[in-house]
């Protein structure tokens, strides 16, 4: 994992893992429009042959670590982020319901966000 470097890229929507500057992994994710503010991760994909290697645990730990820095809730809309996020709780909290359900709403009125 010492040569996993990750990225935000915000205007993208994606959270970007490269090893050795080749991208590796990401989190697809979106800002809610609607307040409060919280990250809304979509997906969690890590690249065919580098699988196994840690990769997407450090995406979404990092991605969790980046809403705890802002000050925002993470809704995981990711299967892979939510199991992630129900192993490690004290780095997970749960986002409010009422916020959940906005993050779901966005996400159905733009499916192409993954």
């Amino acid at each position: 994992m010492a040569d996993i470097e990750i990225r935000d890229n915000r205007a993208q929507g994606r959270l970007e893992a490269y090893e050795n500057g080749q991208a590796v992994g990401v989190v697809a994710y979106f800002t809610l429009d609607a307040a409060p503010a919280a990250l809304v991760a979509v997906h969690t994909v890590v690249e065919q042959g580098h699988e196994g290697k840690g990769i997407a645990g450090a995406l979404v730990r990092e991605f969790y670590a980046t809403a705890a820095r802002e000050g925002v809730p993470v809704v995981a809309l990711c299967p892979y982020a939510a199991s992630w996020a129900e192993r490690h709780p004290d780095e997970a909290p749960p986002a409010p319901a009422d916020t959940v359900a906005a993050a779901e709403e966005q996400l159905k009125a733009s499916p192409k966000v993954w």
